[in-house]
């Protein structure tokens, strides 16, 4: 294997996902600028994810209706040629 090709500053940091507030801990080498205080009462790096596995459609379970049939029908309205 070659020398020298991981990255040398692993740490811990907790990542939260935005979208349901869920937080795991877990080391990384993601840069961060905030901090928060985690259950054991130490403060670590902050890094915020907009979906994680806690709330992926495809992890949960639970899909999302989308209505595509409306927004096919706006557009349809929107260039028909007159």
């Amino acid at each position: 294997m070659r020398p020298d090709i991981h990255p040398k500053n692993y740490r811990v940091v907790v990542f939260r996902d935005m979208s349901n507030n869920e937080s795991f801990l877990t080391r990384s080498t993601v840069e961060t600028k905030e901090t928060i205080k985690w259950e054991d009462g130490n403060e670590y790096p902050l890094y915020k994810l907009e979906i994680s596995n806690l709330s992926h459609p495809f992890f949960t379970g639970k899909m999302n209706f989308v209505d595509t049939a409306g927004r096919i029908d706006k557009f349809n309205k929107r260039y028909a040629k007159k």
